[in-house]
């Protein structure tokens, strides 16, 4: 995701990185090739076409285009809100883990595990599956149990929630507290399914063709439309116009599934390492705090 200051108009207008104008250069020259061949045959033939009805169906289409764009915001903040569910849940869990356990080499391999399943979570979000990305956030023997499994999320989940129930078993954590922590573990992998549900539930195929080919007939067509007035401007305005219509319908396509590496694409790696630095303070400030404890006692 990038990072802008909205009140800089200039920064932001010429910024090539994150803008859909690369991938739209293709069609906007062929709609600007498209409006001089208009221009050539109103100047030598009066060849037009009346304007009624695009002025007409840009009204359909303004509202076709609205419609694409606010749909995929919705599955964007969607995603979004599920990352920070996704946050504030492995904070609480630390917090459990530091308030809890009364164990600082326990709370510190929790906490580690807790950061393996978010990393693990961000790996299915970005169809990966090499466990060796997620370094010293997996043991050895613990990469070696997940390799070839496909819920690893779940198994990690399961070994902490495994670990949880041993404490409370030997009496060092009460039923209650037990339930609340499971809480958070089945929060995170609640928020995985919502994230799934947005991956993998695209914008139906009936939809996304039928807008594209409305907007490709329109910019492909409307140069013969303002020929007679445009003349010879004729390319210039074409290529404004298809900017606008492609860039709007363009946007709704990069910003459909947030989870990936694309420029507005939401920050998982950013997300990450505020929960691996945001939990390891937290531990590191409980072993601080049993440290002085234990020079009070």
């Amino acid at each position: 995701m990038i990072e802008y200051d909205s009140r800089s108009w200039l920064s932001i207008v010429f910024r090539l990185r994150g803008s859909v104008l690369p991938r739209l250069l293709p069609r906007i020259l062929m709609t600007m090739a498209v409006g001089a061949f208009a221009s050539w045959a109103y100047a030598e033939h009066k060849f037009r076409v009346s304007p009624l009805a695009h002025t007409l169906i840009g009204a359909a289409l303004g509202l076709l285009l609205v419609f694409r764009t606010n749909a995929s915001y919705d599955r964007f903040w969607e995603g979004r809100k599920l990352m920070g569910a996704i946050v504030n849940r492995s904070r609480d869990l630390a917090r459990q883990v530091a308030t809890y356990v009364d164990d600082p080499p326990l709370q510190r391999d929790l906490r580690r595990q807790i950061v393996a399943m978010v990393a693990l979570i961000n790996q299915i979000l970005r169809h990966e599956t090499d466990l060796t990305a997620l370094g010293d956030r997996l043991t050895e023997a613990e990469r070696q149990r997940l390799a070839g499994l496909k819920p690893r999320h779940i198994v990690v989940a399961r070994w902490i929630g495994s670990r949880l129930r041993q404490l409370a078993d030997s009496g060092k954590l009460t039923e209650i507290r037990l339930q609340l922590m499971d809480a958070n573990l089945t929060s995170l992998i609640d928020s995985l399914g919502g994230a799934e549900r947005i991956m993998k539930t695209p914008v139906p195929f009936a939809y996304a063709q039928h807008i594209k080919t409305f907007v490709l007939l329109f910019c492909f067509t409307v140069p013969f439309a303002m020929a007679e007035a445009a003349r010879w401007y004729t390319p210039v305005a074409s290529g404004l116009l298809a900017f606008a219509l492609f860039g709007i319908e363009e946007i709704g396509i990069e910003i459909e599934d947030p989870f990936g590496y694309d420029a507005n694409d939401l920050p998982l790696d950013a997300i990450l390492s505020t929960i691996e630095a945001n939990t390891a303070q937290v531990i590191e400030d409980a072993g601080k705090g049993t440290a002085e404890e234990s020079e009070t006692s």
